[in-house]
């Protein structure tokens, strides 16, 4: 297949759905697709820097800086994607270039797959301090765009049930992005390095390290973590916890740190370099996270990949990541954090090392490659079929083959009954593409 992903958000940006859209993107290709990205430009890299990366002229979205939203090219992308024979097209954003993804779809007569990458709930408070679009409205914004795709990719149960929720109408496919294994499996990282970065942190071989790994925001709920330290460290005063990152709850964290008195028992250490990621999981006791603001959470996988188990709010995904006491420990309310951080300390089991190879094929970049692309594979089959028998100039010459009388009722009929009983055959052949995946299943 020739795949068009069209995104507002790519590297060099940095962010889950940059690093989500790469993998799929990598998986796709070593399965022979080719896959071309439709984005925004960006002061660090060409323009033209690649044949198969489209770089539309864009600005930054006045609300998130470090976010762009393109403003022209848009016949170019036409061209363009005319000219590469786009077979599908899957978009990765609601906004500008989701927007001229969908249109480009229409306009090739191709299916197009979204993938809802976030919870907007949450964001919208730094749009305009919330004055602008609020959390209620985002429901509608969303359905307004979906009912222009053909399917939906939910990363999680969460996602899926939110845009239940929404009332969205779309097929709904849950798709957990995987992550590259590779990255964090590193043999090269020995028990040495991870004793020396240890040191150089202050943390000593008897101290426990939580570490903390994200963009430092509001919504990440870094906050809830360092709340709970008072009482964890009165259980056990061998725990450390490791701030890495940054973004603009920075200040805010570093003055509850002093109110709280835990200056000595938290390490913030700025933003790390990609290649030290997997040195710090590896380095690390437990990843740990209390945000409630993750449609998946690419961290939590991350720390699985590089053997260290987890404590996380938990929620429909993690519950069925987190199904072994060795990968992490959960918790769902606030109140109960530090009961789980102690919890985990003294309860959570060595890996067991079987069970840890199938969670992280589970888990895997590959396994998440080869079902888009099943879902890409049945769209096309549906497009196809549509295309082929659900057409309404296509009906109206089918029914003109039948015999007359049933041709000249047909063409009495009122236009909009025609054109409901079209739509109505369309689902009908929507609803077969079960049987058929089925059949194909069987073949395989």
């Amino acid at each position: 297949m020739r795949i068009g992903f069209f995104t507002d958000t790519y590297f060099p940006q940095v962010s889950g759905v940059a690093t989500s859209i790469k993998t799929l993107k990598t998986e796709l290709e070593k399965l022979g697709h080719t896959v071309f990205i439709f984005t925004t430009t960006d002061k660090d890299v060409n323009r033209y820097e690649d044949w198969d990366i489209i770089r539309l002229p864009s600005v930054p979205f006045f609300a998130f800086k470090d976010r762009r939203v393109a403003y022209a090219g848009f016949s170019y992308a036409l061209k363009i994607a005319k000219r590469y024979q786009l077979d599908i097209i899957h978009t990765h954003t609601e906004f500008s270039l989701g927007i001229l993804g969908v249109e480009i779809a229409h306009a090739l007569n191709i299916p197009v797959v979204h993938t809802y990458h976030t919870h907007y709930e949450d964001y919208v408070r730094y749009i305009a301090k919330g004055l602008i679009i609020r959390p209620k409205m985002v429901k509608y914004l969303m359905r307004g765009f979906f009912k222009e795709v053909d399917g939906i990719v939910c990363p999680s149960e969460i996602v899926e049930n939110l845009l239940q929720s929404y009332g969205v109408q779309q097929e709904l496919r849950v798709i957990p992005t995987g992550i590259d294994l590779v990255k964090f499996d590193r043999p090269e990282i020995q028990a040495e390095d991870t004793v020396e970065l240890r040191e150089k942190l202050g943390i000593a071989p008897d101290e426990t390290m939580l570490l903390s790994l994200s963009r430092i925001s509001y919504e990440k709920n870094i906050q809830a973590v360092i709340k709970a330290l008072p009482a964890v460290l009165a259980e056990n005063s061998a725990v450390k916890l490791v701030i890495a990152g940054g973004g603009p709850y920075v200040a805010d964290l570093e003055k509850l740190i002093a109110e709280l008195g835990v200056e000595e028992a938290v390490i913030m250490t700025g933003m790390i370099a990609p290649s030290e990621t997997a040195l710090y999981y590896k380095a690390a006791d437990f990843f740990i996270s209390a945000s409630t603001s993750e449609t998946q959470g690419l961290t939590y996988l991350e720390s699985l990949a590089s053997g260290t188990p987890i404590i996380a709010h938990g929620n429909l995904y993690l519950d069925n990541v987190i199904n072994q006491k060795m990968f992490g420990t959960l918790f769902y309310r606030e109140a109960e954090l530090a009961d789980a951080i102690i919890d985990a300390i003294l309860a959570t089991p060595d890996m067991d090392e079987a069970a840890l190879k199938e969670k992280l094929y589970e888990i895997s970049a590959e396994n998440f490659g080869r079902k888009v692309y099943e879902y890409y594979l049945d769209l096309k089959i549906s497009n196809d079929f549509s295309k082929e028998y659900l057409h309404e100039e296509s009906f109206v010459a089918k029914v003109s083959q039948l015999p007359l009388v049933i041709t000249r009722t047909a063409s009495n009929l009122p236009k909009r009954i025609l054109v409901s009983t079209t739509q109505q055959t369309r689902k009908m052949a929507k609803l077969s593409l079960t049987k058929i995946k089925s059949i194909r299943d069987n073949m395989d």
